[in-house]
């Protein structure tokens, strides 16, 4: 099986039209992919087998006028039957590597407290600024 980490870019759509299960939390739709890729500071890497998308990883670039630039990674997500054998922490790197190319001085990932296979990619990627902090989040329907 041959595997590969690719970033997508616009008009790349058709590569991710062929995932398997649990990569995304929902259906892809072709209009919201599209719409993703085309905007500036907007990110993704994918994890292809044979052609298939095993994982995905999202992130978006926060510009401020006061701190420095920082890359949010969104989403890291990797079918069940492909986990354990370093897709996301290829992925995760992968974001990195773009993360640096756009001047992003840090980049961050939030996840439950209860995760603990996200837990543990995140805390083996390079060395934290500091050990993980709580979090709250509140969700406002618009």
């Amino acid at each position: 099986m041959k595997m590969e980490i690719r970033r997508l870019f616009p008009g790349d759509d058709a590569l991710v039209m062929q995932v398997t299960e649990d990569v995304f939390d929902e259906p892809v739709r072709p209009d919201r992919l599209a719409a993703y890729l085309c905007e500036p500071g907007h990110f993704m890497i994918v994890a292809l087998a044979d052609g298939v998308v095993v994982g995905q990883c999202a992130a978006v670039i926060h510009r401020h006028p006061d701190k420095v630039s920082e890359l949010y990674i969104d989403e890291v997500g990797v079918s069940p039957a492909f986990q354990r054998q370093g897709i996301a922490r290829d992925m995760l790197d992968a974001m990195f590597a773009v993360g640096r190319e756009h001047d992003c001085e840090e980049a961050w990932v939030g996840t439950e407290p209860g995760n603990v296979p996200a837990r543990a990619l995140y805390e083996s990627r390079k060395e934290p600024h500091g050990p993980a902090e709580d979090f709250v989040m509140y969700l406002y329907a618009l």
